[in-house]
């Protein structure tokens, strides 16, 4: 058979453990308050009767048998918790309150016993409660006996064990219904973020789990859970984003490619060209519009990890840098470009090296793509004073104009001086989609300035904050 769900909770789980610990924790402290009193009691009982005993024998030796026995009859009538029986040699009673000795078999002068009686209480009932006593053998051969009872601590012990187990009773049953209390409140709050989930899983993104501000687990639970769906819904919207931003911006493209093919068949059908021109036409646009293609690709991707670098790891920003000169350095010289690299070591950057290496590899190219020959082109490596590191090419080229140089990191935007250029518009646009996601910026400063025809130059500057 099925428990209820309320019984098969953790926190209902967890209450019947802490109650059944509480119980037995209870259940040894009852036993040693027991035990321990009822040791007290008769090592109390066991000191009167020593003091009663020692007043008796003292009136046995300074007064005699006589008095010895009047002292026992005066003791006997007066009641009380002590118990009296004196006793001939023959073991046989000659006064006191008991009717025979406890003490079997008594051998030696001295011998302690605990016992019950028969007695009866204030109401008239019949009680056997335990007493513990001494007997002795006086000088003249007489035995005496002196005890006293332990029914008043045997009633205390009793009204003590029914208290604690009564009070043992009430915390149980108490723990019990804040455990149910504790269970049933849980149950409602783990329904509403059960239902959040069940609705995300059904595709509402919309929906947040309630957080009443109180600062316990629960609320924390459910603002991870917020969170969690905020990055979700940002993540799903960035997809989408993207999907329509892929579609827009191939737009352009795949018309620019239709168009030229359009204008290849029609050389080829008038014999301007020879078939394998209009194919080879034809893959260099293709070519073209995946490299376009896979450029607005890495910039959705990039834009869709807000705000996160994926896969980073840490490696020394000099290195690349050294790889990229040694990369375009021939590259620069084949254009008659003079190329030269400054570079600091030990510069520990935490990113993803592909990404920052075609960020680099586009202001690079760029730099070499728009100076002209005869000109220079600069990559620096270094440390800033705020601890930053920075990456920054400089060129001779034609630069861009101050109230240009936000726009040409957006999409598709080409200044008037590089329409003449290969190209689609997309190289700063990814380079300040990876500056974004690596927490870093670009900068576009002025080159050196205008010297011997050229000028007045770029500066582009990738600035990353160093690894911790």
């Amino acid at each position: 058979m099925k428990l209820p769900s309320l019984l098969r909770r953790t926190p209902f789980r967890l209450t019947l453990l802490f109650l059944a610990l509480f119980a037995a924790a209870a259940s040894a402290i009852l036993a040693y308050v027991y035990f321990a009193s009822a040791s007290e009691a008769r090592t109390k009982a066991e000191r009167d009767v020593r003091g009663e005993m020692q007043v008796l024998t003292g009136i046995y030796k300074e007064r005699g048998f006589d008095a010895l026995n009047r002292a026992m009859i005066d003791r006997s009538l007066q009641g009380g918790s002590y118990l009296y029986l004196l006793m001939d040699r023959d073991g046989q009673r000659i006064t006191g309150s008991l009717t025979y000795s406890p003490v079997e078999n008594f051998e030696g002068d001295l011998q302690w016993q605990t016992f019950r009686f028969t007695d009866t209480d204030p109401n008239g009932r019949v009680v056997r409660p335990e007493a513990r006593g001494v007997q002795v053998r006086l000088s003249g051969g007489e035995m005496l006996f002196v005890g006293q009872s332990l029914g008043d601590t045997e009633a205390y012990l009793a009204r003590l064990t029914q208290a604690l187990w009564a009070a043992m009773g009430i915390v149980l049953l108490l723990g019990l219904g804040g455990g149910v209390l504790v269970s049933r409140n849980l149950e409602r709050s783990m329904g509403r973020l059960n239902k959040v989930v069940t609705a995300v899983q059904e595709g509402d993104l919309k929906v947040r789990a309630p957080v009443r501000n109180s600062g316990d687990e629960l609320d924390e639970l459910g603002a991870g859970l917020n969170t969690m769906l905020d990055r979700l819904e940002g993540s799903m919207a960035s997809i989408r984003h993207a999907g329509d931003a892929i579609a827009h911006d191939l737009r352009s493209p795949l018309t620019r490619m239709r168009a030229k093919l359009e204008v290849a068949l029609m050389d080829a059908e008038a014999g301007k060209i020879d078939g394998v021109d209009a194919v080879q036409l034809a893959l260099d646009e293709a070519d073209s519009l995946l490299k376009t293609f896979n450029t607005v690709l890495a910039i959705a991707r990039l834009q869709a990890a807000a705000g996160r670098t994926p896969d980073p790891k840490v490696f020394d920003a000099a290195d690349l840098a050294a790889d990229m000169a040694e990369l375009y350095e021939p590259a620069s010289e084949d254009k008659g470009l003079e190329f030269s690299a400054e570079i600091e070591r030990g510069l520990m950057v935490e990113g993803n090296q592909p990404f920052l290496a075609q960020a680099l590899a586009n202001i690079i190219d760029n730099a070499i793509k728009y100076t002209p020959a005869g000109g220079a082109v600069m990559l620096r490596a270094r440390r800033r004073s705020s601890g930053e590191i920075e990456y920054s090419v400089t060129d001779t080229g034609p630069g861009v104009p101050e109230e240009d140089r936000e726009r040409v990191i957006e999409r598709f935007v080409r200044l008037d001086n590089s329409r003449t250029e290969a190209g689609s518009g997309l190289g700063l646009s990814l380079v300040g989609a990876v500056m974004e996601a690596h927490g870093g910026r670009i900068i576009l400063d002025e080159g050196p300035g205008e010297y011997g025809g050229f000028g007045p130059g770029l500066r582009v500057a990738l600035v990353l904050p160093a690894a911790e």
